[in-house]
């Protein structure tokens, strides 16, 4: 059973299906359990997203996986086949920490999913659906993703599509100082844009969150810096014909602001520009609003052609960074390629310690009958030597029969030795204790 990743981002498939795909909060328990009933999994974890959903899993039956995922979300198969990358094992390794390094995402190197992808691990694990195997795959990760970020320049000065969002402002309105924006849904990425819009001197902000206890946690940050206004849930339409800028993100999975209340923004405000960012999955503003005169509408997906123009300087350093998660992705699976040999090391070390118990009480025996102690000491030191030489003295011999220099040669280095003696120094009485038969009156009692 290996490693399994398969998932949509936002270069495989459109905001439409990623939307249909997408776990909100509420559900995401129950789709962990239902995937692993159906599924028949032990360790699953489920990633969602503004710009991806992937699932993660210990499995030796995709293909389930793939149907589940159809089904759950009341699409056909074969619809969402073209739009779905798969990996497994070494691959799935990779792929996790590029997401997990911000390598995969819409904005090269941002920060953001980090920490959505340890939310994700966390909800599986409170889910019950996480075994170890997956568990310590996504802590490498995190110490992958973490290495990365902080020895190549990929995370410095990172474009995030708060910034993207702020960058459009820029093109709307000469200048920020005189807008207001309003911030609908004050979540992590929301609060990244209201952070930004506060760096480069935006007028006032507004904030219309439903839980008021959050909001006024957004406002006591900004408030230093910039007059901050508290809107109830329920009068976010009235608010709109206040705002310049509107960044909307609420993971509701209904529209929140529709194109009539826009309409009615506009008449109000005397048809001032407006620029509505929708950066919710599924999206927040009805698309009808994109057909209004002096709306500017942009959804993630639109973003994508404001966050190319930021990439080129941090290009070189995500091929540097690219060659480390090679390399720490290899790592990973050296580690679990060593810990397969526990088992062997283990028994190998019991069976010594047998030989030696053996041979230590026939020596005891010997030394309670009266014999020379130093002839005692003697055979016990050949008959181990004798006992541990035999099984690998076969091995090396059988080797030999077959022509089969790779274990020869193999056998010579896992012994600790360099060079074979000259076959004339290999006397019979030689092979004979190397097979464990006696070859000199040393190895009687």
């Amino acid at each position: 059973m290996g490693f399994f990743a398969l998932g949509v981002n936002h270069t495989t498939a459109s905001v439409d299906l990623r939307e249909k795909v997408a776990f909100s909060p509420e559900r995401l328990a129950t789709a962990l359990h239902e995937a692993c009933a159906v599924c028949h999994l032990n360790d699953l974890v489920i990633l969602s997203t503004c710009n991806r959903t992937e699932i993660y899993a210990m499995t030796q039956q995709p293909d389930l996986l793939l149907d589940w995922l159809a089904q759950f979300n009341g699409l056909q198969r074969t619809d969402l086949l073209q739009h779905v990358y798969q990996f497994d094992n070494e691959s799935a390794i990779t792929h996790l920490i590029r997401v997990a390094s911000g390598l995969d995402s819409m904005v090269l190197g941002e920060p953001q999913i980090f920490g959505q992808v340890k939310h994700a691990l966390q909800l599986a694990r409170q889910a019950g659906t996480v075994g170890n195997p997956l568990s310590r795959l996504f802590e490498h990760a995190f110490y992958a993703a973490k290495k990365v970020r902080s020895e190549t320049a990929v995370g410095e000065q990172a474009i995030s599509m708060g910034y993207a969002v702020v960058q459009l402002a820029q093109q709307v309105f000469s200048s920020l100082n005189q807008t207001t924006a309003l911030i609908v849904a004050a979540g992590e990425m929301n609060t990244l844009v209201a952070r930004h819009l506060v760096e480069q001197d935006v007028g006032r902000i507004l904030i219309c969150n439903r839980s008021v206890e959050r909001a006024v946690q957004l406002a006591d940050e900004l408030m230093a810096r910039v007059p901050v206004e508290i809107i109830p849930f329920d009068q976010l339409a009235d608010a709109l014909p206040r705002a310049d800028i509107v960044s909307s993100c609420t993971g509701s999975l209904h529209q929140i602001i529709q194109a009539s209340d826009v309409k009615q923004a506009l008449k109000k405000r005397r048809f001032k520009p407006m620029l509505m960012v929708d950066l919710a999955v599924p999206r927040d503003i009805d698309q009808a609003v994109s057909r209004l005169n002096d709306v500017y509408l942009y959804d993630v997906d639109h973003l994508q052609t404001v966050i190319e123009g930021n990439l080129a300087q941090r290009r070189q350093a995500a091929l540097e960074a690219e060659v480390m998660v090679s390399q720490l992705s290899a790592q990973f699976i050296r580690q679990q390629r060593s810990e397969q040999a526990t088992p062997h090391i283990v028994a190998y070390r019991r069976h010594i310690e047998q030989l030696k118990s053996s041979e230590l009480d026939k020596a005891k025996q010997l030394l309670l009958q009266g014999q020379d102690a130093g002839h005692v000491l003697e055979r016990l030191a050949n008959a181990l030597t004798a006992k541990l030489a035999h099984a690998p003295s076969q091995l090396v011999r059988q080797a030999a029969m077959h022509e089969n220099p790779e274990i020869l040669e193999w056998s010579m280095t896992a012994l600790g030795i360099e060079t074979p003696i000259p076959r004339e120094e290999a006397t019979e009485d030689n092979l004979r204790a190397a097979d464990g038969q006696p070859g000199n009156e040393l190895l009687k009692p």
